[in-house]
């Protein structure tokens, strides 16, 4: 009996990239809050960590 292959590690924070707000949006990741998948110092406004958000 061969054994199941172990399930794909998750895909690093840094692999995860949002052109703009809307586009976080439309993939229902906002708001996206510092060190989540996406985050990223462009997004966010006002530099209090969370970005995309209204």
């Amino acid at each position: 009996m061969v054994p199941a292959p172990a399930p794909a590690a998750p895909a690093p924070a840094a692999a995860v990239y949002y052109a703009n707000c809307a586009a976080a949006r439309a993939a229902g990741a906002a708001p996206i809050f510092a060190g989540q998948a996406g985050y990223r110092a462009g997004l966010d406004r006002d530099s209090d960590g969370v970005a995309c958000e209204r």
